[in-house]
């Protein structure tokens, strides 16, 4: 699976999670040098506290884009070290 933004691949991984229909990359697929930390957290029931991370590629963010779960709840503990996106990352094999 590949995750795409601004005509860059952002994460490439034949290990994804699904997950709620959503594509969950492996920590190291991701390209580390296009996140950018967010302050923004969000809470799942299940799953946890949520941090995101800002996308910066080719001069373009995409705030919010990417989230992963660094302490998710006994449910959802496979996840960890994981990193999903939204918000017009495209997700293709």
């Amino acid at each position: 699976m590949k995750a795409e933004w601004n005509n860059q691949i952002i994460a490439e991984s034949d290990a994804t999670l699904v997950v709620e229909n959503n594509h969950y990359f492996p920590l190291e697929a991701v390209k580390n040098e296009f996140l950018k930390p967010s302050s923004t957290h969000s809470t799942c029931p299940w799953k946890g506290l949520a941090s995101y991370y800002t996308l910066e590629v080719n001069g373009k963010q995409n705030p919010d884009a990417a989230w992963f779960y660094p302490e998710p709840k006994d449910a959802a503990k496979q996840i960890k070290n994981y990193v999903a996106f939204w918000k017009g990352v495209k997700i293709t094999q």
